[in-house]
């Protein structure tokens, strides 16, 4: 029996096997299925934010671009990890401190209706983009892994049903726990197949000596450029500060303290898997130099030997699950919280409230699906789409940080500036003066949350966290 197919069902029946032992955790009641009853340690909150961090954009998505441009790629990792210890540092356990479940929620405790509605729009928009995306990679290393069983699209449909299913019986747990078991063997995974790559195809100095010379392969910095670099910085450090992915940790987190330690040592182990799967990418040039990018790291790690090949890939599949079920959890979430029972059903008990949140898991599982079919191009994709977290974050910087300035309509105002220029951007190419639309974004959604600080006269109040009040400056 095919040996990849083996580790693949072996592994699939270990993240169910430990789903259903988080369910006893998860149907407690009250917020254990949604935000594992705040009460995720260390390592749990750690191995969550990896598990949301590397999955398929910085596995499959580095080597892809890797396979291009070289080891300049590995900066989206670095990008990645910088924003995480940003976040440990500065926000993490101040989010904490809130007594709430969503980020749209904080929205509301702070701002007018309008801004609460304008961001569960978006984040649940922005979150649906890039669980699609995960499936694209899970297909991609099915498919590779087992041509003979899988096509992309039929690898895309296994994947989607595994990572909907170890959600839909866990929730938060199940996402936890299985990260506990999924961090681990995706980076035994991804250590062991860049030796293995290095080695096949002859050492560095040979893949040195193979790869165009046109392009700067070696280079740090060169083949994607510093300007690129810089966006991956700033949108990575803008979207985990606001996103309801990484934000809904800091509220499982069991206090202030294992939020901020959690974020810090998670950035720092980030930072070297993104090189690692660069150089995977460009042995993978290499050995095949006119295949798919896409299928470059999947297509290495199947010329490895079968045993080493099946455990690595089972580990870059690992890092799809850990991303899509956080992501799936935390859109789901937003969906019932923010949709379901703050606008159809606002006096719905706790057991109902977890069982259409597990409805809303199977309803975006199979949208995001279906949006996976007509999908391509990662990394491009997901950091378009993240850059209109800037505002959300902007919003809650001010008010953690000068609540003085934030206006009643501040939070509506400054994300529906973000939400035009991110259309402009794409519709009118002579818009873009900047090298990455973040820049646009941060410069316009500032404008406009100091153009309504000086223009709207409702200002905020903010006692402590859990109590906030707003009055109509006089």
């Amino acid at each position: 029996m095919n040996t990849s197919l083996i580790i693949i069902i072996l592994y699939i029946s270990l993240l169910f096997l430990i789903s259903f032992f988080a369910k006893k955790r998860s149907s407690k009641g009250g917020e254990s299925y949604t935000l594992a009853g705040r009460e995720l340690t260390t390592p749990l909150v750690t191995c969550s934010l990896i598990g949301l961090a590397i999955g398929g954009a910085s596995t499959i998505g580095v080597a892809e671009q890797a396979y291009n441009v070289g080891l300049s790629a590995g900066w989206y990792n670095v990008a990645w990890g910088f924003g995480a210890i940003i976040m440990g540092l500065a926000l993490a356990s101040k989010y904490r401190e809130f007594n709430v479940s969503t980020v749209p929620e904080l929205f509301g405790k702070f701002y007018d209706e309008k801004g609460r509605l304008i961001c569960v729009i978006s984040q649940i928009i922005i979150l649906i983009v890039i669980v699609s995306l995960q499936y694209i990679a899970g297909g991609a290393i099915l498919s590779s892994l087992l041509p003979d069983i899988f096509t992309l699209k039929t690898g895309m449909l296994v994947s989607a049903c595994v990572f909907i299913g170890i959600t839909f019986i866990g929730g938060m747990w199940s996402a936890g726990l299985c990260n506990l078991f999924n961090v681990p063997l995706k980076y035994t995974g991804i250590i062991l197949c860049t030796i293995l790559a290095v080695a096949s195809t002859g050492g560095m100095h040979n893949i040195k000596m193979s790869l165009p010379h046109n392009i700067p392969y070696f280079s740090p910095i060169k083949g994607i450029g510093i300007w690129v670099i810089l966006s991956w910085i700033i949108v990575m450090t803008t979207q985990i500060m606001s996103m309801q992915g990484p934000v809904q940790l800091t509220f499982a987190a069991k206090d202030p303290k294992v939020a901020r330690r959690a974020f810090v040592i998670g950035g720092l182990l980030m930072i070297p898997i993104g090189f690692l799967c660069a150089i995977i990418g460009m042995a993978a040039k290499v050995s095949f130099p006119n295949m798919s990018a896409t299928l470059a790291l999947p297509k290495m790690i199947l010329s490895l030997n079968p045993v080493a090949a099946g455990i690595t890939l089972a580990a870059l599949w690992a890092a799809d699950v850990s991303t899509a079920c956080n992501l799936l959890i935390a859109a789901s979430t937003m969906f019932t919280n923010d949709v379901y029972k703050k606008s159809i059903n606002p006096n719905i008990k706790d057991k109902k409230l977890t069982v259409m949140t597990k409805f809303f898991v199977v309803v975006i599982g199979v949208l995001t699906f279906i949006m996976a079919l007509s999908m391509s191009g990662i990394l491009k994709t997901i950091l378009i789409g993240l850059s209109l977290s800037t505002a959300f974050t902007i919003i809650f910087l001010f008010t953690i940080f000068a609540p003085k300035l934030c206006k009643r309509s501040s939070a509506f105002f400054t994300t529906l500036a973000g939400i035009v220029v991110l259309f402009i951007w794409e519709l009118v190419p002579s818009f873009r003066i900047f090298p990455h639309v973040i820049f646009m974004e941060w410069l316009v959604c500032l404008l406009t949350f100091f153009l309504t600080a000086a223009l709207d006269n409702r200002t905020i109040i903010i006692n402590n966290y859990a109590d906030t009040k707003y009055i109509n400056a006089k």
